[in-house]
């Protein structure tokens, strides 16, 4: 499970995004990096998320943020869900939970009653020299930019 906490230095990771780009983490070398782990492009929780990230965009460019999000999804699925929900930030596509596992949010859940494997919804703000600032693993996808920003 989670074991990463603020001064940590966050994992590299190299994935593609709905374009088929690599993104690494060195990419955002010298900035402030929302990373954001979700479980599923489309669905309720997820969407709430995303639109209040997108949202809130402005007011974390405006604090020197960029935004990441992580999820299982294909490229052709973060390519529709950015579509549609007219998002400004990128998607990885982590389909063989590599980028989950580095850290720490690929594990068990449970629901109704069931047990399975998949992503533990996490947010890491990582800082420009690539440490951990803070990690949210309550995450309120309906007010989860205020829950980020409240910190910054």
């Amino acid at each position: 499970m989670i074991t990463l906490k603020p001064g940590d230095k966050a994992p590299e990771f190299t994935g593609k995004n709905q374009d088929g780009k690599e993104i690494s983490l060195k990419d955002y070398s010298g900035k402030k990096l929302v990373l954001y782990f979700y479980p599923k492009d489309n669905t309720g929780g997820c969407t709430a998320e995303a639109c209040n990230l997108r949202d809130a965009y402005g007011d974390f460019s405006g604090n020197g943020y960029a935004i990441v999000g992580v999820s299982p999804d294909s490229e052709k699925s973060h390519t529709g869900f950015i579509g549609k929900y007219s998002l400004p930030f990128p998607l990885i596509a982590d389909a063989d939970h590599s980028i989950a596992a580095l850290y720490g949010v690929w594990g068990e859940k449970k629901m109704y009653g069931r047990s399975y494997m998949g992503i533990i919804r996490t947010t890491f703000v990582i800082d420009e020299k690539g440490l951990i600032e803070n990690v949210i693993e309550k995450v309120d996808t309906s007010n989860h930019a205020a829950q980020i920003l409240k910190q910054a």
